[in-house]
């Protein structure tokens, strides 16, 4: 809730006081996140990149125009959302990407051996390709939730659907989630040797704490 209260603060100095130096910390909290979301609509990070970058300058060139905007955060998923789309209409070539989590991904523990490195990457690696595995509708809203944390009726306004739509979509993804995951999860826990036994255990239930419930 903070998190909300601090951006639209930045977002009514950038607008009303067009405070460079507000506009610089209200890019930086939200590019990354951006970025992502992008990701999932075009191939290429770089592409991703570029229309976020895109975005925030129109932001920054009709700032006095939008004085009116109470949910900046979602305005600006809506725009990137909305310029990814456009995107894809020029390109035929369109595919869901796997998201490259090493910036400020989902991290489980520091590892106390190699093994338990690989284990906990293989893990990372079997999850992300079972969201990006999920229609991609579907996959987008659990990465909005699970990732972004944010509510269902703003990921409903972002994608322009109902709160039903995508609370019926999230109980889609968590079953073939835990369809996909299970058989890693069990083959981890089987595999797991004595000393690194409490660490595997407690990867798998980071990895289900993400997941939800």
């Amino acid at each position: 809730m903070q998190k909300e209260v601090n951006i639209n603060d930045l977002w009514e100095r950038i607008t009303k006081d067009s405070d460079s130096k507000s506009f610089e910390v209200f890019f930086h909290e939200l590019n990354p996140r951006l970025v992502k979301f992008c990701t999932m609509y075009v191939q290429y990070q770089q592409v991703a990149e570029e229309i976020v970058s895109d975005v925030f300058v129109k932001c920054w060139m009709d700032r006095v125009k939008m004085q009116d905007v109470q949910k900046p955060e979602t305005y600006l998923f809506i725009a990137v959302k909305n310029h990814a789309l456009n995107y894809n209409k020029r390109f035929s070539s369109v595919q869901l990407v796997n998201l490259d989590d090493h910036e400020g991904g989902t991290q489980l523990m520091t590892s106390a051996s190699p093994e338990m490195e690989l284990e906990k990457k293989e893990l990372l690696f079997r999850m992300d390709q079972a969201i990006s595995s999920l229609p991609r509708q579907c996959s987008i809203i659990f990465r909005l939730v699970k990732e972004n944390g944010m509510k269902y009726k703003e990921v409903a306004e972002i994608l322009n659907i109902s709160p039903r739509t995508v609370h019926t979509q999230m109980l889609r993804a968590m079953k073939k989630m835990t369809v996909a995951m299970e058989p890693y999860l069990k083959k981890a826990a089987r595999q797991a040797p004595g000393s690194t036994a409490d660490s595997i255990v407690t990867a798998l239930l980071t990895i289900w704490i993400f997941m939800g419930n």
